[in-house]
């Protein structure tokens, strides 16, 4: 029965093996090129036909390796952003802020490499294609989530300004990587096959599944937003925000921004992460401030913050209710590991820059918050990038979601663009209107079908007033992240492990 899933060495010659390694190191930077701020989507298809057909001929082990090289480039491109800021900090280490997470995070590649030349040995091309691409689909979901999860740079959120970025709301956005994919998995395929006619059927197939998508997409009728809110973006650079000196100016900066939204009379007023970089509830100066400040202005006020209780910090969001007193702390639950929180931290600490990380302990509540007529869900930072996050807190009936984020700390690279347009699909597959306010940008409030209705760019301080309305609801609302993972998972077992194991049973 070994012999079943023993993958025979394919002949290649050894100019034709290097070869397909430098076309799937290209296939990786193209994936790459397909976000922010190059930001041609197009390339992201392109890119999978390079992968899959660089893997279709290698043996496994060759496959990998091309795999890991490939996911190599691809995230010292896509996480280049990484040592903006915090580099400065650790001096010559700097290149270790982006090289170490970009050969971890691409063995993730090399394992989908590894599968998909797997699945064109033992299956039928047109099925192994499939296959393949479950199987990077697969990868990227598990790579994704739990604590150590990074959800960053996953292909689908490149596609939310194409017609495939509508099957979000319908399979999430690792579906669309799956979609994504199958339709490189596919060209490749044809063109070693060398059959055209392959694409044919499921061109026809992808486009009646389009159509219906679209016919049915609840996100195509929204109805008027009837709730006045604002996101206060204050433009206030890392490199000064945590100085003792420049916080007055912040607070005061804040304050009038607020003040000059207040004038549209919003129900809601929302600042960025950490805005007020103090422990606000050591500080009861500032807490009065701000107490009177919602008070003054007649609405709720949202300012993230920082927060020391019971020997633990939190990063949090305060949340004044119209007459000033504090209704609800929101504390952070997805830390940023190796950046707010050390993991195992008794062993890691010996780290070259590990007394830079962190101690915040994480939040345990999926918030969801009644104010006025709609509920609103908080996330902040990078708990936006988590699918099962948000889906939690759509489950327990959030209409908007509320993004407070502070990208300053990636100044005007990629960073803060893919951020943004990650927000944008979490509107898509939640069918939820979504109000973001970011430190230096980008801040605006997008519509259930991913639409910005009022955006303001980079480094820029300004008020973004404009209304939110109720939910639209989508499919994925209701099954969430972790089916379809576990169906991707599913789909490559039944067309690549299963098939073998039967044959092997019908033979004895």
């Amino acid at each position: 029965m070994l012999r079943l899933f023993y993958a025979e060495e394919t002949t290649v010659t050894r100019g034709g093996t290097i070869a397909r390694f430098a076309v799937a190191v290209a296939g990786g930077v193209a994936l790459a090129l397909a976000f922010p701020k190059v930001d041609q989507p197009w390339l992201a298809p392109v890119g999978f036909a390079a992968l899959f057909w660089a893997w279709q001929r290698l043996s496994l082990r060759d496959a990998f390796l091309s795999g890991w090289l490939a996911g190599t480039a691809f995230y010292l491109i896509s996480f280049s952003w990484f040592s903006y800021t915090v580099g400065s900090m650790v001096g010559r280490f700097s290149f270790a802020l982006v090289l170490l997470p970009a050969a971890i995070e691409a063995l993730g590649f090399g394992v989908a490499a590894l599968a998909a030349a797997f699945a064109f040995r033992r299956a039928a091309p047109a099925t192994a294609a499939v296959a393949a691409a479950a199987a990077f689909a697969a990868v990227e979901w598990l790579r994704s989530i739990g604590f150590t999860g990074v959800p960053l740079a996953q292909i689908g959120y490149t596609q939310v300004d194409t017609p495939l970025g509508l099957f979000g709301a319908y399979i999430g956005t690792v579906g669309v990587t799956f979609v994504a994919a199958l339709v490189g998995a596919v060209a490749a395929t044809a063109l070693v096959q060398r059959r055209a006619r392959m694409l044919v059927a499921p061109a026809i197939t992808l486009l009646v599944a389009w159509i219906v998508c679209w016919a049915l997409w609840p996100a195509r009728h929204v109805d008027r937003p009837t709730v006045s809110v604002a996101a206060i973006q204050g433009n206030i650079a890392q490199s000064v925000k945590w100085n003792a000196t420049v916080f007055q100016e912040a607070l005061a900066r804040y304050t009038a921004l607020s003040t000059r939204a207040a004038q549209r009379h919003p129900q809601l007023i929302l600042w960025p992460e950490t805005s007020v970089t103090t422990y606000l509830d050591a500080d009861p100066a500032t807490l009065t401030r701000l107490s009177r400040l919602a008070a003054s202005l007649r609405t709720t006020l949202i300012i993230g913050t920082l927060t020391s209780r019971n020997g633990h910090d939190y990063n949090s969001l305060y949340v004044f209710a119209p007459d000033g007193t504090v209704r609800n702390i929101y504390d952070k639950r997805q830390l940023v590991p190796f950046v707010e929180k050390l993991p195992a931290r008794n062993v890691l600490s010996a780290l070259p820059g590990a007394n830079l990380v962190g101690r915040f302990e994480s939040g345990t509540d999926d918030a969801v918050w009644s104010i006025g007529s709609l509920r609103f869900a908080p996330l902040i930072c990078w708990e936006s990038a988590f699918a099962d996050r948000t889906y939690a807190q759509v489950r327990r009936g959030a209409q908007v979601l509320l993004i407070a984020t502070d990208d300053a700390w990636f100044g005007e690279t990629s960073g803060p663009f893919q951020h943004a347009e990650i927000a944008r699909m979490r509107a898509i597959e939640n069918g939820a209107w979504v109000l973001r306010a970011a430190q230096t940008g980008v801040s605006g409030i997008i519509r259930p079908d991913g639409r910005w209705t009022e955006r303001v760019g980079m480094t820029q301080a300004a008020a973004i007033t404009g209304s939110v309305g109720a939910g639209v609801g989508s499919v994925f609302a209701h099954i969430g992240p972790t089916p379809i993972g576990i169906l991707l998972i599913l789909t490559y077992a039944a067309l690549v492990l299963i098939p073998p194991l039967l044959l092997s049973r019908a033979r004895r």
